[in-house]
């Protein structure tokens, strides 16, 4: 029985040899090498899928790791670990761009693989260069997946198409943290103009606990974005209950660089819109749509524009672009549906949030390091950041306290470089934003925890209350009793929530602005914000006499008509005005 076990193992060995081969290729005069694995009975026009190794790792460790061999059996795909010069790869120039590119070649020759079903992974620091090969490549590489690797440096956003990605990543790395990588993918689900909330699957990973699969999806061309999150797992490929070769071919399986679909994408608004108001309706402007449309293998006829399921309009020829004049409370998923001359359909969607708040509104809800949240931007006096953007482990940003004693978990960093008068801030719902904020009259009350980074004399921090154009019409200074020492590591105590009153007499889109004081590396950290409508305003700040066949609302900002003729005495709120009848 032993010998026969000893030979099966050896027949098996002899097997494996002979499906896994090393080879070479010259790019660009250099000698690159290589490790392919080919299944028995492969075929013509199979897919391809090439994974790249870590850093100081080779493609032999990365072969033994991925463990992707049987899957690649059963699916009958090829499979080509590439080496790294000095076992790292380049993660800003073309070199490696060009070893990936001849190699598709080279296996098109050889292999006889399908061009349009290549996709692209790599662990580490080959999913670092994963993602920079898809803001690169991407019309090569039909699906992209990188394992526990992102930019260090800061995420871009700059495919040439709409990119399908799965992510996988342990909690517990302590390599390649976390932490950065829910802000980058968030990064693309919002290039790929998926929807912003994402399908959590436990399901197909019950025997896995702790593993959460999130999804966002479809987008423009009918791409996803998933994050397999695999709680406290380390800086390695899983390959217990949850297996990342296996699941990295199920997702990537589904695409394909060969489309036949109608291609739309929609190009303005180029960020989704969220409106935000108190003490009373929000007063959205109208939002103009732009979508473009082509079709490989045809001719686009008709471009539609939808709220949900409710048909906006239609046009047959471009441009295609329809201004919708107001948008209700509520969420609405605008759609933008091409249909081609064989019948078949492409889509693409923007999600806009419509918030009227009767009582608090927290705009700190931070939760992720290293990034610049969304509705934000910063300015250090050298760098302006808008958010939604991450992977920053420089300059302003989202850091993360992880001190034994702690009054918070997350705050966002500003700081004032060059010492000028407003050179260093965070500013919530500025102009530059895809977030509007509208205050109606009012009293009305932030509530904020503010402290210093690295200001162990104290430096002070203004609230200030802006209009567009930049005009400060409410503004509080206040000095921090805590400073956290400049290291996220620190313990820190004794914050404390405090309140800045002020009122609103005209209503309007406004921004909040967090400055740091007018000198050399003054900072400031927001652990926590919120904003409060009050009461009505404490003083009638304009009044008319003049009857106005307006929309009129109460003071309490219920709409009651079109005509103040129909109504009673009293004072009303008419074009953000009151008017006394």
């Amino acid at each position: 029985m032993m010998k026969t076990k000893v030979t099966l193992l050896l027949l098996l060995l002899v097997v494996l040899s002979i499906a896994t081969r090393a080879d070479n290729i010259v790019v660009d005069n250099t000698n690159r090498s290589y490790m392919v694995y080919a299944p028995a009975n492969l075929g013509d026009n199979r897919p391809l899928l090439i994974s790249c190794h870590g850093m100081n790792q080779d493609a032999n460790y990365q072969k033994g790791m991925l463990q992707i061999e049987s899957v690649a059996d059963t699916a009958k795909f090829l499979t080509v670990f590439p080496q790294g010069i000095g076992n790292s790869w380049d993660l800003s120039g073309n070199r490696d761009l060009n070893f990936v590119l001849a190699l598709i070649d080279k296996m098109v020759d050889q292999y006889h693989i399908d061009r349009n079903r290549v996709y692209l992974s790599g662990f580490s620091m080959g999913g670092m260069f994963t993602y920079h090969a898809i803001n690169r490549i991407a019309d090569k590489i039909a699906a992209f997946a990188p394992i526990s690797g992102y930019p260090m440096g800061g995420a871009s956003y700059n495919a040439s198409r709409p990119v399908p990605i799965i992510h996988t990543h342990g909690t517990g790395d302590d390599v390649c943290n976390y932490s950065p990588v829910p802000g980058i993918i968030a990064g693309w689900v919002k290039f790929n103009n998926c929807p912003s909330t994402p399908i959590e699957e436990v399901s197909p990973y019950r025997g896995a606990r702790h593993a959460t699969y999130h999804r966002w999806g479809p987008g423009d061309n009918g791409v996803e974005v998933a994050l397999l999150e695999l709680k406290d797992k380390g800086h390695w490929i899983s390959n217990d209950v949850i297996k990342t070769g296996e699941v990295i071919w199920n997702f990537c399986k589904r695409y394909s660089l060969k489309m036949t679909d109608p291609v739309v994408r929609i190009t303005a608004p180029t960020n989704p819109p969220s409106y935000i108001s108190l003490g009373g309706p929000a007063q959205v402007q109208p939002i103009t749509m732009t979508a473009t449309a082509s079709d490989p293998d045809g001719k686009v006829t008709k471009v539609e524009f939808f709220d949900g399921d409710e048909l906006l309009a239609s046009f047959d020829n471009p441009p295609y672009t329809y201004t919708i004049a107001s948008l209700g409370k509520g969420n609405h998923s605008l759609r933008a549906v091409a249909t081609d001359d064989e019948g078949n359909t492409g889509s693409a969607q923007l999600s806009v949030n419509i918030d009227e708040h009767t009582g608090s509104y927290v705009f700190t809800r931070f939760t992720t390091d290293g990034c610049v949240p969304a509705g934000w931007e910063t300015y250090d006096s050298s760098e302006r950041r808008i958010g939604l953007s991450s992977g920053f482990s420089q300059g302003c940003r989202v850091l993360h306290f992880t001190g034994s004693q702690r009054d918070f978990d997350y705050g966002l960093y500003a700081r004032n470089i060059s010492g000028a008068a407003h050179a260093g801030y965070a500013r919530f719902a500025a102009k530059t934003t895809d977030y509007t904020l509208w205050l109606n009259p009012g009293v009305y009350e932030v509530y904020h925890r503010l402290v210093n980074w690295n200001c162990p004399n104290f430096s002070p921090i203004t609230i200030a209350i802006e209009d567009m154009d930049g005009n400060a019409v409410a503004q509080e200074t206040m000095t921090p009793a805590v400073n956290v020492g400049n290291n996220a590591t620190n313990s820190f105590s004794g914050t404390k929530t405090q309140m800045f009153t002020f009122e609103i007499g005209q209503a309007g889109r406004y921004a909040i602005t967090f400055y740091t004081a007018d000198s050399g590396w003054a900072d400031l950290l927001i652990a926590a914000a919120s904003i409060r409508w009050k009461s009505e305003p404490t003083a009638i700040q304009q009044v008319s006499t003049t009857p106005s066949d307006c929309r009129c609302y109460s003071l309490t900002g219920t709409l009651l008509g079109n005509s103040l003729e129909s109504l009673p005495k009293g004072i009303y709120i008419v074009n953000g005005k009151k008017i006394a009848k």
